[in-house]
C-alpha cells in the first residue's frame, strides 16, 4: 500500500491573506503563525522576499 501524494496548495482554512503561510505551513507539518512570523522577519532583510511571495500566491493552486 502506497500513502497518498502530498501537493502544496494554498490554505483556504487557515489563512489571512491569501493562504501561501498556511498551505506551506500544512504541506511541512510547521505551526502557520511561526511560517508567517519568519516571513514577515525575512521582509525586513534586503531581498525578493514580498516578489516571491506573490508568485507563489499566483502558482501555488487553492485546496
Amino acid at each position: 500500500m502506497t500513502a497518498p501524494a502530498r501537493r502544496l496548495t494554498r490554505s483556504t482554512s487557515d489563512k489571512w491573506i491569501a493562504g501561501v503561510c498556511g498551505g506551506l505551513a500544512e504541506y511541512f507539518g510547521w505551526n502557520a503563525n511561526i511560517v508567517r512570523l519568519v516571513f514577515v522577519a525575512s521582509c525586513l532583510l534586503p531581498g525578493p522576499q514580498f516578489l516571491i511571495y506573490l508568485a507563489m500566491w499566483l502558482i501555488i493552486p487553492k485546496k
